[in-house]
This record gives C-alpha cells, structure tokens and sequence, in this order.
C-alpha cells in the first residue's frame, strides 16, 4: 500500500490535496460529499479530515440561570474518514490530536483506522479549548506531538497502553506533523519552534503540512531555515482563499498569520464578501503559480467556508 508521504515524494508533476471538516453534530454527512464532489476533478493526493476536541457551552435553564454542558460539536473524524475511502477511494488522512483526549481514546481511535485499512494520519498537538488562557493536555492524555509519536510508534510495535505486546499492525502507521511558517504562537520564536518540529521528524515524522500562510516569502524562508537545521522530509504549503470581508482580521487573529499590505489593502476596498472572495482567488492563484515556478510539487488548500474559491484556484493552475 502507497502511504501518504510516498505520493509526495515521488510525485513527478503537480498535485493537489484539501482538508476538511466533520460536520456539526447534528447535519448530516452530505456537506462533506459536496465539498469532495466540488474537487474530486482535480484528483486529489488525499484529504485531511480535522479532529476536535470538546467545548463548554453555556445554555438557559430555569430562573434565568445558565447550565453548563460540555460537548463535542465536530465528533466523527474517523467514520468520516472511512467513508470517504468507501465512496471515493480517495487516500485519507485524518488528524488525530493530543487536545482534548485521553491516551486510551487515542489508542481506541488507531485501533479502529487500522481494522478500516486507513493507515496515514497527522499528528497534531491540537488547540486550546475555548475555556482556556493556556492550553492544558486531558487528565491522562498526550501533552504534547511528540508524545502522541511515541505513543503510534508503539502501537507500530504492537505495545499497547496495558504494557502487553501485541503483534504488530500489518501495516503500520505512517504519520505527518504540522509546521509554522510564522512560528506556533506559543513558541518563545522561529529557531525553537524548528528545534520541535526536528525532533518530531527525527521521531518518524515523513512530511510536514504548513499553517495556512499568504506571504510566499516566509514559506521559502521557512523551508530554507528547515534543510539548514537538518529537516529534510517533504514540506507541504497549506493555502486558503479568503473568502469574507471579516478574515482580514479574523484569520490574523485565529491563525496567527500576517496579511501581506498589498493583500489587505485590496480586500479593504472591497464592499462585499462576494468582492472579498474575488480578491481571495486572485491572491491565492498568484500564491499557488509562484509556489509551483518555484518547485513545489502538492498545494494542500484549507476547504473550510472556501470551497468553491478553491476549485476557482485549481482550475487555473492544474
């Protein structure tokens, strides 16, 4: 079986690839077929499908007092994984997240994607909760990426949490980690957020996917500052239209990324989302030619609220 970080290597011409979302709990799965049947045209190298950990929400409750719920609203990473692979046979690669969950969550969630035969995931750290002014890792979970690599490498081996030895997958695991252009905002700066995603890679990491990012400029010297620190897997660029007026500030704010001035100063002109979202094309097809001059193999696109701005993109570059 082809895994994930092998079609990126040895990719010959360009491809492409997209994340998205699990529905809200309560709609139905349909969305998410829309949202592949926008961009299966463009044959897709996989699809990341996001995981979420729980929230607090607050609801009325008699008196005028609140009632403090804690839920997930986005669960179902893994069926939506299958059944993507079921209807689609497109590769998928769902995220599995140290945020929000329990070390034997996290075991039972592997042990499922392998009796489906989905063996490519990304391992991520995952954000804070809403709740919280720092993040704090689940009562008996993963703290950081790091530890969930140690925990699938081990699984990989047949070691599961009980400490028994179990034999080991047929297939196992292959798994890539995220990386920040603009460094993880809770870094202290650039060199020691590389000095993490290093030991990641050194861990068994094949590939990194980048934080969505609109000024090419710090992608190259992202890349650049990786190979000389001795990062030498695949890094994959993850772009994403801008599609409303509001993500000018919006998106700076959520994803800690800058808005280049030629950028924000033509969706500032703009009196409409629908205006807003031309501009966004325009400004990620510019991102996603100059990427390609410069040899970049996959374009991974961040779907969410996006889609058909996307495959405006990928019609004018594949």
């Amino acid at each position: 079986m082809t895994t994930a970080a092998q079609s990126i290597r040895e990719l010959k011409a360009p491809a492409f690839s997209f994340e998205l979302l699990p529905p809200l709990k309560g709609n139905s799965i349909s969305r998410v077929y829309r949202t592949i049947d926008a961009l299966k045209d463009f044959k897709p190298l996989f699809v990341n499908i996001t995981s979420h950990r729980d929230e607090v929400v607050f609801r009325s409750a008699d008196g005028g007092l609140y009632e403090r719920k804690v839920t997930r609203k986005r669960p179902g990473t893994v069926a939506v994984a299958a059944s993507i692979k079921h209807r689609y046979g497109i590769p998928v690669v769902p995220h599995i997240i140290c945020s929000g969950f329990t070390r034997s969550e996290t075991e039972y969630a592997l042990i499922d994607l392998n009796f489906l035969g989905i063996h490519d995931v990304l391992l991520l750290r995952g954000d804070k909760a809403q709740r919280d002014r720092f993040y704090e890792p689940a009562e008996a979970g993963n703290a950081y990426a790091i530890e969930l690599i140690e925990q699938v490498n081990n699984l990989n081996k047949g070691v599961f949490l009980d400490e028994t030895l179990a034999e080991a997958f047929e297939t196992p695991f292959s798994f890539g980690v995220a990386g920040y252009p603009e460094k993880h905002e809770e870094a202290p700066n650039l060199d020691s957020d590389l000095f993490w995603l290093k030991k990641k890679v050194d861990a068994g990491a094949e590939y990194v996917v980048t934080q969505m990012f609109f000024d090419n400029s710090k992608y190259f010297a992202f890349v650049e500052k990786c190979r000389a620190a001795g990062i030498t897997v695949p890094i994959v660029p993850g772009l994403k239209p801008i599609t409303l007026k509001n993500q000018l500030t919006v998106l700076p704010k959520i994803f800690h990324t800058d808005i280049p001035e030629d950028f924000a100063k033509a969706l500032r002109t703009c009196k409409t989302d629908e205006e807003a979202a031309r501009v966004g094309v325009e400004w990620t097809t510019m991102q996603a030619r100059d990427l390609l001059d410069n040899g970049v193999k996959l374009l991974h696109f961040y779907t969410m609220m996006a889609t058909q701005s996307v495959r405006k993109v990928a019609e004018q570059i594949y």
